[in-house]
């Protein structure tokens, strides 16, 4: 019964979900948006009623002003979420083509999202083929639809037998809990198709959630039978045809020569269908670039390793860094995508001052078409007998405004040497080597040129700090690439070193106590860093706002901290009752009721206070938020204007709703296409990654009371066993690809939370290693705001190799509170605190952050 307290603490209630799609009602609410015209900006939080109340089944509640508002604007944008990857003119279609035949798993069972704690309960989702039959297309595969249908039922049945069938009598929640998120793969359904036509789409779709990563499989990495039969007669037989994928991640897609129109729509949120027919009728069009690399399975060469150890021997070279200095022939590199017109760049000047680097470019629009173009600037460091650099790393990038054919826009890209400096593991320091650094400027990684050498004539250490990571047993791959530039007629820059000073990090720097807190008692004192579960193991911890992840300690009077959970919009209850206890209480329990379907029935009714109902005849209330496109979709917008907007959008509704911390953005690196939690995370890249963080942070951190928590730090790259496995590397890699992105944010944002990871790093719990939390994040990174866990508990590994959570050593490592605690947390860090194995200069550094948050959302 390992499990037991986890389910009672509720650890469950917002972070995990049956991963299985489930074909969602439709309503016109697209037509409600189309009449809507000439709104700008976020509305006025104070004119809105959040709370609408359902008295009758037959009475509708009206759809909000901020909900049209929100919605249009997410919807202006959608078209720079997806990526046109090939393309032979066929689409847009012309007005008069007005039929269409629609096939694959897709068109019926769409995705708007990945599954889990970013899961967002929109008022209303159409699939693809609703979706074109309002926007006036007649659809001609009804049949074939529903064929399809009972093919999928068919093999979801058999598949809920199956876990039923292995059922764990000796430990049902121990099983229920490893078999949460169960993902179907794409079942292989044989089903006759007319071979030949005038239009066609083929839709595939693919799902993941957190808990579990995906498969190297047909019917999840890679396509089914089925999928690749009818995908290459279509191509073959139909005048116009294209492939879309409405996927979170990368899908193998070797062995589609023929088919020559693919495009990545992602996974957009409610409008994910319409975005889809906007795109083929010309009502918009695709201006997205890949954040992360497709290519072939084969051809990856990260790999996600076993159940509790994966070893990063690829050392720096993540994603685009290895596929361009190996000169693997991609599919799809990092930064491509195509347009429905054609560009052109220019380089006018290049310039140097301080280290920082001036690159003044233009794009040109040379096509037929509207459409933006996205500028990537990369810099090849030089290899050097103490590290050798990959070929290129990314450096900034900088989007167009929409241009007319013929019309041009002026970027200016930016950067600074030292922001891009090597870390030295040997002499502990970032640096730049002595030698050429070649500044490229191109829109993909496979498509760049020389447009500045800048000379370092000496190294120059930027900054000195100290190893935090014990030595891994693998040596680091260690790649020379081969590639030469051909640099004659390139502008030369030289870096006046001297214009660089060596920051040098003071490791005994005390965290600052706040007064008022050390007149607490040390009961007080604890209770404030064990969430809100500290005196009440079995309550509810989410009271003032319905299906929000959880508070932080109430303390006396004041106002407790809310929390909700993302990061593709606030994720809260969308229908909700007033209890007995006059307290909001969600309809449906924190776990998703299809659950209990893994559950015999002879047991089953043992496990109905897991799947609470609204009781009969009790007044429904709703509440409404918007759900943005996927961190990976948003990611391939490569526009930070739009991110911010989200930001925005997101920030508007948590002041709406009273929710003081978003546990979002979330901006791992896409390591593994099979991390099951990627279509959270943005991008192979930690620059893309951290810029995108900056700016949603900005966005909702501009509304006063709504703050962020970034997550989930650092180096959450496997879902799979998550809270069991490890994640060993180097320091080099750890600082370089793994840190760089929250860096990046904490620098250029400030966000007010960090939320730490479930791993392992070498062996070490994230949330209790002194060296990444107190030493990097807050001395050496000099964040100086709160630091929670995720929500975890003792016990909740797959296996035993290593030790559970240890409450005392997390707030120890500088952490503020864990998360959603419990009594049996409060009472072994309140003994640890009286055996001095945690000093009460440690806990009251902790609750001074907490307690001066609570005191800043009054």
């Amino acid at each position: 019964m390992k499990f037991f307290n986890l389910f009672l603490l509720g650890i469950l209630n917002t972070h995990l979900v049956l991963s299985v799609p489930v074909k969602e009602e439709t309503t016109d609410i697209e037509e409600s948006f189309s009449e809507v015209e000439n709104v700008t900006g976020i509305i006025d939080v104070d004119d809105i009623d959040v709370g609408v109340e359902n008295s009758s089944d037959e009475e509708k509640d009206e759809i909000n002003e901020y909900e049209i508002e929100h919605q249009k604007i997410v919807d202006e944008h959608l078209g720079e979420c997806t990526v046109l990857l090939k393309r032979n003119g066929d689409f847009p279609l012309s007005s008069k083509e007005r039929k269409i035949h629609l096939y694959g798993g897709g068109i019926r069972h769409t995705v708007k999202g990945g599954l889990g704690s970013g899961d967002i309960e929109t008022r209303t989702f159409d699939n693809i083929e609703t979706a074109f039959k309002k926007g006036g297309f007649e659809v001609l595969t009804k049949d074939y639809l529903d064929a399809y249908d009972e093919c999928y039922q068919n093999a979801y049945d058999a598949y809920i037998g199956q876990l039923k069938a292995e059922f764990d009598y000796e430990n049902p929640f121990g099983y229920i809990f490893s078999h949460f998120s169960v993902v179907l793969n794409e079942p292989e359904c044989d089903i006759p198709i007319q071979k030949r036509g005038d239009v066609a789409l083929f839709v595939v779709s693919r799902i993941s959630g957190e808990g579990l990563d995906r498969v190297n499989e047909k019917g999840d990495v890679l396509l089914t039978d089925s999928e690749k039969k009818a995908i290459k007669t279509l191509a073959k037989g139909y005048k116009k045809f294209m492939l879309v994928l409405n996927t979170g991640g990368p899908v193998d897609l070797s062995g589609l020569e023929e088919v020559k129109n693919i495009l990545v729509l992602s996974q957009l949120g409610a409008n994910t269908s319409k975005a889809l027919v906007d795109l083929v009728t010309g009502e918009k069009y695709p201006s997205g670039k890949l954040a992360t690399t497709w290519t072939k399975y084969d051809e990856y060469f990260a790999d996600i390793g076993n159940l509790t150890d994966t070893d990063y021997v690829e050392g720096v070279y993540v994603g685009y860094r290895y596929f361009d200095s190996a000169d693997v022939d991609v599919l799809y590199p990092f930064g491509y995508g195509l347009g429905y017109t054609d560009f052109k760049n220019s380089v006018k000047n290049v310039r140097i001052s301080g280290d920082k680097v001036t690159v003044d470019a233009s794009v040109t629009n040379v096509g037929k078409f509207k459409g933006k173009e996205v500028l990537e600037l990369y810099l090849s460091k030089p290899s050097t007998s103490e590290l050798d650099e990959p070929y290129q790393i990314l450096v900034n990038f900088a989007k167009s405004k929409e241009l007319s054919p013929r019309k041009k826009d002026n970027l200016k890209l930016e950067f600074k040497l030292s922001d891009f400096a090597s870390y030295d593991s040997k002499i502990q320091a970032y640096v730049l080597s002595a030698g050429n650094y070649v500044v490229r400027i191109g829109n993909s990684s496979r498509n760049t040129v020389p447009c500045a050498v800048i000379e370092v004539p000496s190294k120059v250490i930027i900054k000195k700090v100290q190893n935090q990571l014990t030595e891994p047993e693998f040596k680091d791959l260690v790649f020379q690439s081969k590639k030469r530039d051909d640099l004659r007629g390139v502008k030369r820059l030289r870096l006046n070193v001297k214009s660089i000073k060596t920051e040098t990090v003071d490791y005994s720097k005390k965290f600052r106590i706040n007064e008022e807190v050390k007149a607490l008692s040390t009961e007080e004192k604890v209770k404030f860093v064990i969430g809100a579960h500290s005196e009440d193991p079995f309550g509810s911890y989410a009271t003032t706002v319905a299906g929000i992840a959880g508070e932080l300690y109430k303390f006396k009077d004041l106002k407790p901290v809310v929390l909700s959970d993302g990061p593709a919009g606030v994720n809260i209850a969308r229908d909700y009752y007033i209890g007995e206890d006059g307290l909001p209480h969600a309809t449906k329990g924190g776990i998703p009721f299809t659950a209990l379907e893994v559950v015999p029935d002879d047991i089953k009714g043992q496990f109905g206070f897991l799947f609470p109902k609204a009781p009969e005849g009790v007044k429904l209330y709703h509440q409404y938020t918007t759900a943005i496109p996927i961190g990976t979709a948003l990611a391939q917008s490569w526009n930070v204007n739009f991110a911010q907007q989200c930001g925005d959008i997101v920030g508007t509704e948590m002041s709406m709703f009273h929710i003081n911390l978003w546990l979002a953005p979330a901006l791992n690196i896409h390591r593994s296409i099979l991390n099951g939690r990627n279509f959270e995370y943005y991008s192979e890249d930690p620059y893309v990654s951290g810029i995108m963080a900056t700016y949603v942070t900005k966005g909702v951190q501009k509304h006063k009371n709504a703050f962020v928590t970034l997550k989930h730090y650092a180096a959450n790259n496997k879902e799979t066993n998550r809270y069991g496995s490890s994640s060993n590397m180097s320091e080099r890699a750890f600082r370089e690809i793994y840190l760089r992105g929250y860096e990046i944010a904490i620098k250029n944002a400030n966000p007010k939370g960090i939320m730490s990871s479930f791993n392992l790093i070498n062996g070490i719990h994230a949330n209790q290693h002194i060296g990444v939390i107190a030493n990097i994040l807050r001395r050496e990174n000099n964040y100086n705001n709160v630091i929670m866990t995720d929500w975890t508990s003792p016990s909740m590994a797959s296996t035993d190799k290593y030790p559970d959570y240890s409450p005392y050593e997390i707030i120890k490592s500088s952490h503020d509170v864990i998360m959603p605690g419990s009594k049996d947390y409060y009472d072994l860090v309140l003994e640890a605190v009286k055996e001095n194995k945690l000093t009460m200069e440690e806990l009251e550094s902790s609750v001074t952050r907490i307690y001066e948050l609570i005191k800043e959302i009054q």
